[in-house]
C-alpha cells in the first residue's frame, strides 16, 4: 500500500477517535512512515503521544522524522523518558543531530539526557561540523568491508551487519587505518566470484566529499555523480560517514529556499514559515527594508536635482514610473537568471565578460522594442485626443524610446554584473537581491531619464 488514499485515511482517523489503539495499530503498519505523519498533523495533538505508543519502536522513529519541528518538540515535551529514548534510539545520527539543532535549549537537554552513550558521541560528533557543511549531513551508519575478504565473507558480513544501516546499496572497503579505498555495489557483489578477494573485484571509480565541504558542494556532487551515496572523509582519507539521496534531497531544498528568500529581499528564515516567531521575522525582514528604504531615498534625492525640468515640462512626471519599473524589472530578470546559474555551476567567475555582452545586446534589444510601444502610446494618445503633448509630441515619444533603451540595457548589466561582484569578494550571489538591483536602478533611471530628456528637448519643452 503506497500514500494515504481519499477512503483509508478518514478510516483510521475514525479508528483514532474511537480510541481503538489495537485497530490503529494494525492500520498503520499499512502505510508509509510519512503517511503516518500525515495522519498525526491532521489529528489532535493530545493523540499524538497515544498513537506513539502503540507504534513499534522502528517504525515510531521512522514516523517522527517526518512530522513537522513544532510537532516533533510538542512530542519531545510530553513523552515519557523511556518513550522518548526508543524514538530517538531509531533516528539516525544525522537525524539526531539535525533535531539537537533545531530544539530550544531546554528540550535538547532533556533529549542528550535519553540519549545512549554511543548515540551522544555520534551525534555530538555530527554538532561539530559547521551548519552548513557536508559533515553536519551525514550517518555514520554504514556497511564497511576489509580488502582481504572475500567475496562470500563480505556478503555474509552484510547479513550479519545490515539490518540497521542507512543502505545497502554501496559498501565501503576500508584500510585497517579507517582509510577509503575503494566502493563496491551490493549488486557487483552479488555477481562476483564468491572466492574472490574485495580488493580485486572492479566497480566504478571511487568519489567522496571532504566533511568540511559546503552543503552546495555535496548536492553539485550527487548531481555530477549520480550516487544513491556519497562517501564522507576527512582530510586524510579516513572515512567520517556517509551521505545518501534523501539526505542530500534536504539539502537542496532548504538551500533553494535560502536562497529564494535572499533574492526576495530577506534574510533566509532557517524554519518554516509559521514558526518563525513576529519579533525573529521583523528582525528578519527589517534590516534589507531599512536599506531599500535608504536607497530609496537617493531616488527622491536625484529627482530633486531635475527640479527645474519637472517645472518646464510636467508631462516628463508622467512617464518616470513606467520608466524606471522598466529597468527594475530587466535588472530583477538578469539578476535572478544569474544567480541561479551560478548556483548550479552553470557559470563561473571567468564568464562575466561573455555575461557582459550577451546582457549588453540584450538590454539594447529589448529596450528598443519597449521604448518602441512607449513611443507608439505617445503618438497614439495625442492622435487620438486623448493627451494634448503639444506640438512637440515627438520629441517626447522619442525622449521616452531613448530613455528606456539606457534604463532597460543599465538595468540588465547591473541585474547580471552584481552577483559575480558579490562571488568574487566572497559574499552569497543570492544576496544581491532584485529588490536591492530595482533600487539601484531606480536611482539611475531618473539620471538617465532626464539627460536624456535634457538633451532630446532643449530648446523645446525645456
Amino acid at each position: 500500500m503506497t500514500g494515504v488514499g481519499p477512503l483509508l485515511a478518514p478510516d483510521v482517523q475514525a479508528l483514532i477517535r474511537d480510541r481503538q489503539w489495537g485497530a490503529v495499530r494494525d492500520a498503520l503498519a499499512g502505510f508509509d512512515p510519512a503517511d503516518v505523519a500525515d495522519i498525526l498533523v491532521r489529528v489532535p495533538d493530545e493523540i499524538d503521544v497515544a498513537i506513539f505508543r502503540v507504534l513499534p519502536r522502528e517504525r515510531a522513529g521512522a514516523v517522527f522524522t517526518y512530522l513537522p519541528r513544532d510537532h516533533q518538540e510538542a512530542l519531545l515535551r510530553s513523552f515519557a523518558n523511556d518513550q522518548m529514548r526508543g524514538v530517538l534510539a531509531a533516528m539516525t545520527p544525522d537525524d539526531q543531530a539535525q533535531l539537537l539543532e533545531e530544539l530550544p535549549a531546554e528540550v535538547t537537554r532533556r533529549v542528550l539526557d535519553a540519549l545512549a552513550p554511543d548515540e551522544l558521541k555520534a551525534a555530538r560528533d555530527l554538532l561539530g561540523y559547521p551548519p552548513q557543511s557536508a559533515g553536519r549531513y551525514m550517518t555514520p551508519r554504514y556497511v564497511a568491508l576489509r580488502p582481504d575478504m572475500t567475496a562470500a565473507d563480505a556478503l555474509a558480513h552484510v547479513r550479519r551487519t545490515g539490518r540497521d544501516q542507512e543502505t545497502l546499496a554501496v559498501l565501503y572497503v576500508l584500510a585497517p587505518d579507517g582509510r577509503l579505498l575503494k566502493e563496491l555495489r551490493l549488486g557487483t557483489l552479488v555477481l562476483a566470484d564468491p572466492d574472490a578477494r574485495i580488493a580485486d573485484i572492479p566497480d566504478r571509480a571511487l568519489v567522496s566529499i571532504p566533511a568540511a565541504a559546503d552543503r552546495k558542494d555535496a548536492v553539485a556532487a550527487f548531481r555530477r555523480y549520480d550516487r544513491a551515496a556519497l562517501p564522507v572523509t576527512d582530510r586524510d582519507g579516513t572515512m567520517l560517514g556517509i551521505i545518501t539521496a534523501d539526505d542530500v534531497l534536504d539539502v537542496a531544498e532548504r538551500a533553494a529556499t535560502e536562497d529564494i528568500q535572499r533574492v526576495g529581499g530577506t534574510e533566509a528564515l532557517d524554519a518554516p514559515y509559521l514558526e518563525v516567531g513576529l519579533g525573529r521575522m521583523l528582525r528578519k525582514r527589517g534590516g534589507w527594508l531599512s536599506v531599500l528604504f535608504l536607497g530609496e531615498m537617493l531616488t527622491a534625492t536625484a529627482m530633486g536635482g531635475f527640479e527645474d525640468e519637472l517645472e518646464k515640462a510636467v508631462v516628463l512626471a508622467m512617464f518616470i514610473p513606467l520608466i524606471i519599473s522598466s529597468g527594475g524589472n530587466s535588472g530583477s530578470q538578469a539578476a535572478t537568471l544569474i544567480v541561479r546559474s551560478l548556483a548550479l555551476a552553470e557559470l563561473k567567475l571567468a564568464d562575466w565578460w561573455r555575461v557582459f555582452r550577451r546582457e549588453l545586446r540584450s538590454g539594447l534589444i529589448l529596450g528598443a522594442w519597449l521604448g518602441l510601444i512607449g513611443f507608439v502610446r505617445v503618438a497614439a494618445w495625442h492622435a487620438l485626443g486623448l493627451y494634448d503633448y503639444g506640438p512637440h509630441h515627438w520629441r517626447i515619444g522619442l525622449t521616452v524610446w531613448a530613455s528606456l533603451v539606457g534604463v532597460v540595457t543599465f538595468g540588465s548589466l547591473a541585474g547580471s554584473m552584481l552577483p559575480f561582484l558579490l562571488r568574487r569578494l566572497g559574499f552569497d550571489p543570492a544576496a544581491s537581491s532584485a529588490p536591492f538591483v530595482a533600487t539601484l536602478v531606480d536611482v539611475t533611471g531618473i539620471v538617465i531619464y532626464f539627460t536624456v530628456a535634457a538633451l532630446i528637448l532643449a530648446g523645446t519643452v525645456l
